[in-house]
């Protein structure tokens, strides 16, 4: 059950104990139908609500006019214009790999990572993978960055580096926004997600796609929609470059989130220090170096 924080408003605690006894997963399919429905009506109604509500950068986007797309799911995933992100320009940078906010950023203490104030998880509780995974980032960096409503929702790659591991964990489908995270124990840990394992030489890294409620789908270049409750045990995901190259350069798309969640960045020990100025609660850009590496990656021995 949660453990609510005494600065939490009656409203806030309301809509944390209101999601225990949601369907999570049938509202999220049903979302998921809706959000792509090409139905003029529909579309229209839900994509002008959305305008209305949130007030989208549209003049970043590639196609400016919300009429435009063919389906709200289309509009919400919408591509930004080439120059609107630029890389940085650091070759030891490592990048946001999203638009969002910063709700916690730091080391690996004794494998648990910071979910809120007075709230953290265990690392392998989050791989939910053989434990040689884990101990690979053990005393190094994270960063959870949280995507809004109105951010960009494309995912791109932080690092140039090639898939090595891809896996899917079935779960929950808390809300992944700051109250909930305050509330909620082990929250990223409990909910749906996709775990990518990428290496750059000698450096292994982890993007982790975390899923929320009315996600209806993660979409990845290399394996197409990961949708929530298809699969209701962990399972390895094929590591092939049928659709798409193993290999990426920074700032190459890899995914994209069909409503709006979370991505947790790992690092192992001594790969990075984290930019002081970038703490909870801080917007960035996909794009923005959040931190940089202590040295290039070496070739890997044999390479």
């Amino acid at each position: 059950m949660p453990r609510f924080d005494t600065s939490q408003t009656l409203r806030a605690r309301l809509f944390v104990l209101m999601q225990y006894l949601l369907p999570q997963h049938l509202l999220s399919r049903m979302v998921m139908h809706l959000t792509r429905s090409r139905l003029p009506p529909l579309k229209r109604a839900l994509i002008g609500a959305f305008v209305r509500h949130f007030h989208p950068r549209m003049d970043e986007a590639l196609e400016s006019d919300p009429e435009q797309y063919p389906t709200f799911n289309a509009f919400f995933t919408r591509r930004l214009r080439p120059d609107a992100r630029p890389a940085p320009s650091d070759p030891l940078a490592f990048a946001s790999p999203v638009d969002g906010t910063v709700s916690q950023i730091g080391r690996l203490d004794a494998g648990r990572i910071v979910q809120a104030k007075g709230h953290d998880y265990r690392l392998e509780a989050l791989l939910a993978a053989d434990s040689h995974w884990a101990a690979r980032f053990l005393g190094g960096s994270f960063a959870t960055l949280y995507l809004a409503p109105s951010d960009y929702h494309r995912i791109h790659m932080p690092l140039a580096g090639t898939l090595r591991a891809a896996w899917f964990v079935p779960g929950a489908l808390f809300s992944v926004n700051a109250a909930t995270a305050a509330a909620v124990p082990g929250l990223f840990a409990r909910n749906e997600r996709l775990v990518l394992i990428f290496a750059d030489g000698s450096l292994e890294w982890s993007l982790i796609l975390v899923g929320a409620l009315f996600v209806g789908s993660v979409t990845t270049v290399w394996h197409g929609d990961v949708a929530p409750g298809t699969r209701r045990r962990i399972s390895e995901l094929p590591i092939t470059a049928a659709r798409a190259p193993l290999r990426l350069a920074q700032g190459v798309e890899l995914a994209r989130f069909n409503m709006g969640s979370t991505v947790i960045t790992l690092l192992p020990p001594g790969a990075a220090d984290w930019d002081a100025g970038i703490g909870p609660g801080r917007v960035i850009r996909m794009g923005q170096a959040l931190g940089r590496l202590r040295a290039a990656p070496h070739p890997e021995p044999g390479t």
